[in-house]
């Protein structure tokens, strides 16, 4: 069903422990599959119990006011009680003010798995039946698969960069991320199943998700709010992987020297920091990177942690306070967010979005929708971004975007 503010489910939640039911991945029907997953554990859901779109600059906010009435008036009955269980939402936000769609979905079914627990979730507007949980067979691979630019060519899209250049070195601004998009069509309607499968083993480091369409497996963690901590991880900085290990090491001794990346990180901590500032009581911010190394680049990484104090402010609320950061936007923000909006030339939908989940207690985690697609029938959208700062060069950019299409577009092939 689809749900507003005013017209608010009376949703029962029951919340049982079960033994270990294998790769979750596996269990995930057909029929309106949602995951968040990473290092085997996290969440696999389907079904609909309740449903809430959103768009415009009160997107987030109109999305957690109905949470928040979900919640009052829900019956939840939890008999495992770890991050995950009881009632829980997932959803997925638009990048832009405008144009773009955002969603909660509040699945029918949840299985979860935290370390050695595991547990499934029934939500309903009455008490449901526990589903049999067998494996579901492989799902059929993506047929005759088609690559197509997308809104621009390479060359084209390497103009925009020299044209932010341009604007970079005239003091405009301090930075600024251009995505770009590829189109990847089938001769028939795409699984979803056959990517998430493929993204979960090969990107276990990451976190792989998939909400109403839009799949990936996003290295970076918008914001996770769990027992008054908040964390969050920010990555900016990238240099691509050759295979060659020992190469690689030297790449990313390479990389924690470069003053270009070094720069455009210290961009995106300090805009996390400041945003997080307000509703935490005390905050830890490491003064240099670590390298974060995915089977297909290295990124320069960062963790920042921080005491929530008694704002009340859940984990979506927070995810709207950060969004967009200087990973995904630039600095200034608002004269970043302009720019993309004036040069980029597409739209970027939910892509760089916060993406996630959020339980009763307003704790959850929402990453930002990167290395991901978004699915429509036999069509795939790609989409990659990459952070542009006075001294970038157009064509080691646009290499930097096809290293950062790879995942999403190995998972389709």
């Amino acid at each position: 069903m689809t749900s507003d503010a005013t017209t608010v489910p009376r949703l029962v939640a029951r919340t049982v422990e079960i033994d270990d039911p294998g790769p979750l991945v596996e269990l995930l029907p057909a029929d309106e599959p949602m995951t968040w997953l990473r290092q085997g554990g996290g969440l696999v859901a389907w079904g609909v119990a309740a449903r809430f779109d959103s768009a415009g600059v009160d997107r987030f906010a109109d999305a957690s006011a109905w949470w928040r009435e979900v919640v009052r008036v829900a019956a939840v009955a939890d008999e495992v009680t770890v991050p995950g269980t009881g009632l829980i939402t997932l959803g997925s936000f638009a990048f832009a003010d405008s144009p773009g769609d955002s969603v909660l979905i509040v699945p029918s079914v949840v299985v979860g798995k935290r370390g050695e627990r595991s547990w499934m979730t029934t939500i309903g507007t009455s008490p449901e039946a526990l589903p049999d949980l067998s494996p579901h067979g492989v799902p059929e691979a993506p047929s005759n698969l088609m690559f197509a630019d997308g809104a621009l060519s390479g060359a084209e899209w390497e103009g925009v960069v020299w044209e932010a250049v341009l604007h970079l070195n005239a003091g405009e601004l301090d930075k600024v991320v251009l995505a770009r998009d590829l189109v990847a069509t089938a001769d028939a309607p795409i699984d979803v199943r056959w990517p998430l499968r493929r993204l979960a083993a090969q990107y276990e480091m990451c976190w792989t998700f998939h909400v109403d369409g839009l799949f990936g497996a996003t290295p970076e963690m918008l914001v996770r709010r769990e027992k008054g901590l908040v964390t969050s991880r920010v990555l900016a900085g990238t240099i691509r992987r050759t295979g060659d290990d020992e190469h690689d090491l030297r790449l990313a001794a390479t990389l924690a020297r470069s003053s270009k990346d070094l720069e455009e990180h210290e961009y995106a901590v300090r805009s996390v920091a400041d945003a997080l500032a307000p509703y935490c009581s005390s905050m830890n911010v490491p003064e240099t990177p670590f390298v974060l190394h995915l089977p297909n680049v290295m990124h320069l990484a960062t963790d920042v942690a921080g005491v929530a104090h008694d704002s009340g402010a859940n984990v979506l609320e927070l995810a709207a306070a950060l969004h967009p950061s200087a990973a995904v936007g630039g600095t200034p923000t608002k004269v970043a967010v302009e720019m993309i909006a004036e040069i980029e030339g597409m739209d970027r939908g939910r892509y760089a979005g916060p993406v996630g989940w959020m339980d009763t207690r307003g704790d959850g985690e929402f990453g930002i929708a990167l290395r991901s697609g978004e699915l429509d029938g036999d069509r795939v959208r790609l989409f990659a971004g990459c952070g542009i700062v006075a001294g970038s060069d157009p064509e080691a950019e646009l290499a930097e975007s096809q290293a950062k299409f790879v995942p999403v577009r190995d998972s389709l092939s």
